[in-house]
């Protein structure tokens, strides 16, 4: 599907805590960051309905979304896919899937070796490596844990961008920037053109595994 970025474009990250959406259109942009925790469910339309009466918009003006794709929390990629593919298939939206790490690695641009990294929960991390020079990915995501991550002789000047270079700095391979995209980052990649549109009934999360929380005799052990 083709996607005119000179009309209205919304863009939806609920990949971690935060809620973070953006309205594109009339070359400006209105947007919304802010940890909520568990509460994106029913934050997220009140909020997306406040930017676009800011932005002078109305939900049928929207003409594409752009949503993150993960790997990132369950729940929350779920409800921000959730909401983005029922605007879409109300209106017959093109929509664009920007995954998660290579959100994270497009803030250490023109770099030849990218270690993205971000917290996966229950002690692992979801992880890639990627040149930014090239705008290409260098791995697979994967997930597992921090001290875990295997570091090849051609890797050995990366340089690492995430939130587990704070969360895990002590087990991580080598010391990183902890920074991470809002959704503005993800309407710039989108508006890059170098990923592809599709309609909302071909729409897909990236996940990395199957196992999103422990047990309770895993957490017990885990406290002990």
């Amino acid at each position: 599907m083709n996607v005119d970025f000179s009309r209205p474009i919304l863009a939806i990250d609920t990949s971690t805590s935060y809620l973070s959406l953006a309205i594109f259109a009339k070359e400006q942009m209105w947007t919304f960051h802010e940890a909520v925790g568990t509460k994106q469910s029913t934050l997220i339309l009140p909020t997306l309905d406040r930017l676009l009466a800011d932005a002078g918009l109305a939900r049928s003006d929207i003409a594409s979304i752009v949503y993150a794709q993960g790997p990132g929390a369950f729940t929350g990629l779920r409800i921000g896919l959730g909401v983005a593919q029922g605007l879409a298939l109300a209106q017959n939206l093109p929509m664009i899937g920007i995954p998660c790490l290579e959100a994270v690695a497009s803030l250490l641009p023109e770099q030849a070796c990218v270690l993205a990294a971000t917290d996966a929960r229950m002690g692992e991390v979801f992880y890639a490596w990627f040149n930014t020079q090239t705008h290409s990915r260098l791995s697979d995501d994967m997930v597992g844990k921090a001290a875990d991550i295997a570091v090849l002789p051609e890797q050995a000047q990366a340089q690492g961008i995430g939130n587990a270079f704070d969360l895990y700095a002590s087990a991580m391979p080598f010391t990183g920037r902890s920074d991470m995209p809002t959704v503005a980052d993800y309407l710039r990649l989108a508006i890059s053109g170098r990923y592809e549109a599709c309609g909302a009934e071909s729409v897909h999360l990236r996940y990395v595994r199957n196992k999103v929380a422990l047990t309770a005799a895993e957490q017990a052990a885990r406290h002990a």
